[in-house]
């Protein structure tokens, strides 16, 4: 491995957006802690449980109303 690397001619990767975006929302308190409780018990990121749940819902959703 080198010491040192040279990334003046690197490009950023320009998917890297597309990945992800934030946004905030205001959810009730009992939201809120049902997701971290069961994040903690899960052992994963709260976040991540909301998007999964999230996603979990649109499938449900397109599934019957197609």
């Amino acid at each position: 491995m080198r010491e040192e690397y040279d990334f003046t001619n690197a490009i950023k990767n320009p998917y890297i957006n597309m990945l992800r975006k934030n946004v905030t929302i205001s959810l009730d308190d009992y939201i809120v802690d049902f997701f971290e409780k069961l994040a903690e018990k899960k052992g994963i990121p709260c976040e991540k449980l909301i998007a999964t749940t999230l996603e979990d819902y649109i499938i449900h959703v397109e599934q019957l109303t197609n």
